[in-house]
């Protein structure tokens, strides 16, 4: 089969279209020809800082983790998928799990789940890692039927799907970015915006929860600006953050009762842990997709999969609306 090399790791690395072995199917897997493949930040962390993380496949590798493809053959163990079913899944491109740039995968059935009839592969490969991530983040701070939840970064990839997730819920939500497209966007999924960069803390606490605060902060942006999540909570209140690489006090957290949920969803690929946990919430995400509750935003601009390079910088340029896909 024919996949995208990265022989070395770094920004200035190029990948490469080279015939590599097709994967051989074990007993737990699904082998998978692949339509489409998403482009995460991870994965460009990946790919520019290399051995760095503990968590990169060695070179040569196929990078990629998010796909949507159709099942060609299943292993002996599998039996709630078969040949021609349209899946989708967060399953590769780490240690040593063959990545989704390529023609093919066999992805570890526990993985996957069968793909939202109601779109397209392209949409469904922007889903997975994304999706977990957000529902992760919402069920995990027990979200309730008119809570009071804010999302940062609520155009961002996984914010913009915690915004729509925390509707169906049932809760009351507001996100916050910048500038008039991404205000439009969050109003789009019936959440009140909050440009950051004209409203501070206070007011937006004060204007959208009467001062109480969030019974649930929703960080994508992480560092710093957890700062911001802390002061925004409401006593007692859940915070789910997807970056917390940092130092930080956490008298806040204290003296407020806080709770802190710290979401990363690569645990279960990277140490084989609770892997059935993935495919049970993408089958979940299916039947909220499929009921209209849901859908992705990409970015308009289209990539094929030899144009993969252009794919990552288009995603680190910071110019993208949307997730970033790759089609076969």
């Amino acid at each position: 089969m024919e996949g995208m090399l990265l022989k070395e790791y770094g920004e200035n690395s190029k990948f490469e279209p080279e015939q590599v072995e097709k994967p051989i199917l074990k007993e737990y897997q699904v082998l998978i020809k692949i339509s489409a493949s998403s482009v995460n930040t991870v994965d460009t962390m990946i790919k520019n800082m290399g051995e760095d993380l503990p968590f990169s496949p060695k070179t040569p590798a196929i990078l990629g983790m998010d796909f949507a493809g159709t099942a060609e053959a299943v292993g002996k163990d599998v039996t709630n998928f078969s040949i021609g079913d349209e899946v989708y899944g967060c399953a590769g491109g780490l240690g040593d799990l063959q990545g989704t740039l390529a023609e093919y995968i066999a992805a570890d059935s526990r993985l996957i789940a069968h793909k939202p009839k109601n779109i397209t592969m392209r949409e469904a490969a922007a889903i997975p890692l994304v999706g977990i991530t957000a529902y992760e983040g919402l069920t995990r701070a027990n979200v309730q039927k008119e809570n009071n939840v804010l999302v940062h970064g609520g155009a961002g990839g996984v914010g913009h799907l915690a915004v729509q997730l925390a509707r169906h819920f049932g809760a009351n939500v507001s996100a916050t970015g910048s500038g008039e497209k991404q205000m439009k966007i969050i109003q789009g999924y019936g959440a009140s915006s909050i440009d950051y960069t004209t409203e501070d803390v206070e007011s937006y606490v004060n204007k959208h929860t009467n001062g109480n605060g969030f019974d649930i902060v929703f960080d994508t942006v992480g560092g710093e600006n957890l700062k911001n999540s802390f002061e925004a909570a409401a006593l007692n209140a859940q915070i789910s953050t997807t970056v917390s690489l940092l130092e930080l006090d956490l008298s806040p957290v204290h003296f407020k009762g806080l709770t802190l949920h710290v979401v990363f969803m690569l645990i279960p690929m990277i140490y084989n842990f609770k892997r059935e946990d993935h495919g049970k919430i993408l089958s979940e995400l299916t039947k909220i997709i499929e009921i209209g509750a849901v859908k992705p935003l990409l970015d308009e601009q289209k990539f094929s999969m030899k144009e993969v390079g252009e794919a990552y910088a288009h995603l680190a340029s910071g110019k993208a609306t949307g997730k970033v896909v790759v089609e076969n």
